[in-house]
């Protein structure tokens, strides 16, 4: 349900703080408004539509059944966000938001990058029990390779609200190397959590700028329909010239006589095959029945006249 409090037990949520507003009440925090666009009920419910398809990304990384959901969304600074996040390895991936200049950020715990690299390698999935300071350049490559899988189900999530493509940029273990995230910028922050087996949850968070979000205040503050975005019109006149370029067989057939297998091996050159077709013929292109036609001749050539052109329904080809 779309800004409804997550019905995921309390010992599998990740504690927000006390002081953590939701987005709903985000609009009255002092005298800035941190959230322009009211409910977020959109932006909530591709949450959801992402969430769900997350199990077919790690379900095959953890070889394991998992269950995953997407948890209210909350609107806060971003020196905030980082001031509750616990102080351990964490993987910051940057996530540049094409065609706009917005660049989103997820965040993985060390703990999780470690084991499904130790999967990866064919392991049993266990991270060391001392944690490093830092990722080797295996671990970072795991994490460039998640933000990779990531990208597409995150465009496609967005599609019913806007074109946007993700593309993972240079992962960082501190949120000091950000360059495009100051520490007063109000964020969007998403998290969705990860239950593989009895172990506790992990969590990825998903942090979009809002300023990046602005652009998509008309949509993000209606509601959701279940269509795609409007297409682009040069995109879609030129997928039109291509589509009526496309060349299909067009053929007759006139007969199609029967003869036994005794006299088919016994044809010789010179031998007469015996034919017969009434008026009108079928007309085919490639491999359905456009209609029928009568033979006769045209500037010399053979060719048929269109007598009949058949509909064809849509349920034929359900």
């Amino acid at each position: 349900m779309v800004n409804k409090p997550s019905e995921t037990d309390a010992v599998e949520r990740r504690d927000r703080g006390r002081s953590r507003p939701v987005a709903e009440h985000a609009a009255v925090l002092g005298v800035a408004n941190l959230n322009p666009f009211g409910d977020l009920h959109t932006l909530q419910h591709l949450s959801a539509l992402f969430a769900r398809s997350l199990r077919g990304v790690f379900e095959p990384l953890l070889r394991r059944e998992a269950r995953i959901w997407a948890e209210p969304l909350v609107v806060q600074r971003f020196a905030d966000y980082r001031a509750e996040r616990p102080e351990s390895l964490t993987a910051w991936l940057p996530m540049v938001m094409a065609p706009s200049t917005g660049t989103a950020l997820i965040l993985f715990d060390g703990k999780f990058v470690l084991e499904l690299l130790d999967q990866f390698f064919g392991g049993s999935g266990e991270a060391p029990h001392a944690l490093p300071a830092e990722f080797s350049p295996a671990a970072e490559a795991m994490v460039g390779r998640l933000g990779t899988i990531l990208a597409g189900p995150l465009k496609n999530a967005w599609e019913p609200l806007a074109r946007i493509d993700f593309r993972p940029g240079h992962m960082e273990t501190s949120p000091a190397l950000l360059t495009d995230f100051d520490a007063d910028d109000a964020v969007v922050v998403t998290r969705f959590g990860i239950a593989a087996g009895p172990g506790k949850p992990t969590f990825i968070d998903i942090i979009y700028p809002v300023s990046a979000l602005k652009p998509h205040a008309p949509s993000l503050t209606g509601k959701v329909h279940s269509r795609a975005a409007m297409p682009d019109p040069a995109w879609r006149n030129g997928l039109t010239r291509a589509v009526m370029g496309v060349k299909f067989p067009v053929r007759s057939v006139l007969a199609e006589p029967m003869i036994s297998l005794v006299k088919l091996m016994e044809l010789k050159a010179g031998d007469v095959i015996p034919i017969s077709f009434g008026a009108d013929v079928p007309v085919m292109v490639g491999g359905d029945r456009l209609g029928t036609g009568t033979v006769g001749t045209s500037n010399g050539k053979a060719a048929i006249r269109l007598t009949m052109i058949e509909r064809i329904d849509e349920e034929d080809y359900r």
